[in-house]
């Protein structure tokens, strides 16, 4: 029997693409997938348990893991900080387990850097960046939460084009225009990553 480890997916996209979405919908169909669990220095919300939706640290805990070099990727969101453990990721991927990763591109680029040190990551690791047909579907859905000022959606337009000027640095495009479609192409994806050599244990055919 092949034996496999398992695909660390990190995923990005800007604000408005339906990535949250798109992902539930997928996972509700390849209910195998697991999610890493980060951890934060902000408190929890209502309804938050520790352990589950994040690991909540005091700022000097957190610290202390980086210093340790105990996150793959840690970064700071308005004044808290979030991070993801490395044993985390590593301990389901060694048990064969795919690993999603929803994260910013700040984060997939620190996981980049993460992968030229650490050959299990670099096995590992698959980018994929969910995007918008265009700029004015994106800026309509914006428009339709009725949430956004003039001024704040114009932030969240000029952060977006800056996250899809980096494109290339993921693997893979999945373009969010009908969301059962493009459910439909993110777990052919997934499914093809399942049969990569890289996962491959040892020498099955010796």
């Amino acid at each position: 029997m092949i034996e496999r480890s398992g695909n660390l997916i990190v995923i990005s996209g800007p604000s408005g693409v339906g990535k949250s979405t798109l992902v539930k919908q997928v996972r509700a169909q390849l209910p195998s997938l697991e999610f890493s669990v980060s951890c934060t220095t902000r408190a929890p919300r209502a309804g938050e348990v520790d352990g589950r939706d994040y690991f909540f640290l005091a700022e000097d805990e957190f610290e202390a893991k980086v210093q340790q070099g105990e996150f793959i990727e840690y970064a700071g969101v308005f004044a808290h900080r979030y991070g993801t453990l490395k044993s985390e990721v590593l301990n389901r991927l060694r048990r064969g387990a795919d690993v999603i990763l929803d994260i910013d591109v700040q984060g997939a680029r620190l996981i980049r850097q993460a992968a030229l040190a650490d050959e299990e990551i670099a096995h590992a690791a698959q980018f994929i960046m969910i995007v918008p047909p265009d700029i004015a579907t994106l800026e309509a859905r914006l428009s339709g939460r009725n949430s956004e000022t003039p001024e704040s959606l114009k932030l969240r337009l000029a952060g977006a084009k800056s996250e899809l000027a980096n494109f290339r640095l993921y693997d893979y495009l999945v373009v969010n225009d009908d969301l059962d479609t493009a459910a439909e192409e993110l777990i052919s994806l997934l499914k093809c990553m399942r049969m990569r050599t890289a996962t491959i244990e040892g020498e099955p055919f010796a």
